[in-house]
């Protein structure tokens, strides 16, 4: 698919368009507010996920502070695999790719680690580790 530009000098030429699509003036009124209406509901979306997830870094740092006060190690595998499967039955039910929950999962699990592990540095006890 074409649509009509202009080059540098002002004059008509025809310029293909990505993937043969038209371009954000050809969408019809109707398409673009409803396309506006969905991506309004992603934003508030995207900012409600933001604030959960501030809120879940919110009780990590407590329990990195807890595991840091009486010596826990930052990571605790038995508590990950099983939040992981549990994501995953939730995912599974929510119609959502459970390999791409679990993949977010385990992005944030690496970052309360890394969290955990300054933490526990901070407060002097090396890696977290019982000595």
């Amino acid at each position: 698919m074409t649509s009509r530009n202009t080059n540098e000098a002002g004059t008509p030429h025809e310029a293909a368009t990505p993937h043969g699509r038209g371009t954000a003036d050809d969408i019809d009124p109707a398409v673009r507010a409803e396309l506006s209406r969905l991506r309004d509901s992603i934003d508030n979306i995207d900012a409600a996920v933001v604030h959960m997830l501030a809120e879940r870094f919110k009780c990590t740092q407590q329990v990195g502070h807890l595991k840091a006060a009486h010596q826990l190690p930052p990571a605790d595998p038995a508590r990950e695999a099983s939040q992981i499967a549990r994501l995953r039955r939730l995912a599974e039910s929510a119609k959502l790719d459970p390999a791409f929950a679990e993949k977010l999962l385990n992005f944030i699990i690496a970052e309360v680690i890394r969290h955990h592990e300054t933490i526990a540095n901070d407060a002097g006890g090396g890696d977290g580790s019982p000595t």
